[in-house]
């Protein structure tokens, strides 16, 4: 009997090449280097069992792909992904002058409805914020890292992955380390830095049990924290405060944005500590701003 495609396929060379000058020129993390592997290697597949080449694929041979695609019932933010990992590897081989037109240039992504991200009221969050005992090392780490966490907007890898270094109470400044290995610098506020001086204090000691280590915020084990252990701890203390809200991994983060919107912040303000490179990322919270402004108005006002 023959083999099938599936066992004998041998993914295109290039798709290597591409990744290689991607993790040397862009710094870009393993995960979004294994989506792209992932987009690359479906369509190589798919196109060997056509009997084609990467290099040879038409606008039209695209097309045709998104086509099935779209009858297999992919989500669309699937093949909106797909279709932007196609660009920049055509483009890449259009650099280095193995094809003479990217057949992905003008192809269009599906349209995707941006959904509005969920976000906590200031008394959920001073609710949340105010379960950990902060007696108890694991709950005073955990207390000092939600404060550092609403007071900053960092993303939940970001947090986990701080050093001693990157920390100054004095100056009450976070060092951070983003997307594409992009540093910002980010005011931490009063409170967290009281609290990260608390759990300085005493607690971080305990959780290290002598070991060295330069993570702000181990785990029990002396290690750096996974970002879904820290999720799980977030959902704890929710339960713990009878917080009903549908929480994501950045919910503390959209919060922060949000709030300071609702506050009056500058939305290009908001921009630079999210650490967003594209306004229009930072955008969509203006529409949860507004919703909330909306509601307030409506509850309260006499007219509403």
């Amino acid at each position: 009997m023959a083999e099938s495609t599936e066992e004998t396929y041998c993914p295109d060379p290039l798709i290597e090449l591409f990744l290689d000058d991607l993790w040397s020129s862009r710094g870009l993390s393993d995960n979004t280097l294994s989506s792209y592997r992932t987009d690359l290697t479906h369509f190589d597949r798919h196109i060997q069992r056509a009997g084609q080449l990467l290099i040879e694929v038409s606008q039209e041979g695209i097309r045709s792909y998104l086509d099935i695609r779209f009858e297999q019932g992919f989500a669309r933010t699937s093949s909106a992904r797909l279709v932007s990992s196609l660009r920049r590897f055509y483009g890449f081989l259009l650099i280095q002058k193995r094809i003479e037109v990217n057949p992905a240039e003008q192809i269009k992504p599906p349209k995707i409805a941006r959904k509005l991200p969920g976000s906590l009221s200031e008394s959920d969050v001073d609710r949340l914020l105010g379960e950990p005992d902060v007696e108890d090392s694991i709950e005073c780490r955990d207390k000092a890292m939600l404060e550092l966490l609403y007071a900053t907007g960092l993303r939940v890898t970001e947090l986990v992955s701080l050093t001693m270094e990157q920390i100054s109470l004095r100056q009450g400044l976070v060092r951070v380390v983003g997307k594409g290995g992009k540093e910002r610098l980010v005011p931490m506020g009063e409170l967290a830095v009281d609290n990260i001086e608390h759990y300085l204090s005493g607690a971080r000691a305990e959780l290290l049990k002598q070991k060295q280590s330069d993570v702000l915020f181990p785990s029990k084990r002396g290690v750096m924290m996974t970002r879904q252990t820290f999720w799980h701890r977030i959902k704890h203390y929710a339960l713990r405060a009878g917080i009903s809200v549908d929480l994501s991994p950045h919910t503390l983060r959209h919060a922060f944005a949000t709030h300071l919107l609702n506050h009056g912040a500058d939305l290009r303000v908001v921009q630079l500590l999210l650490g967003h490179s594209d306004l229009s990322t930072t955008q969509i919270y203006t529409h949860v701003a507004k919703a909330r402004l909306n509601q307030l108005h409506a509850e309260h006002h006499p007219r509403g």
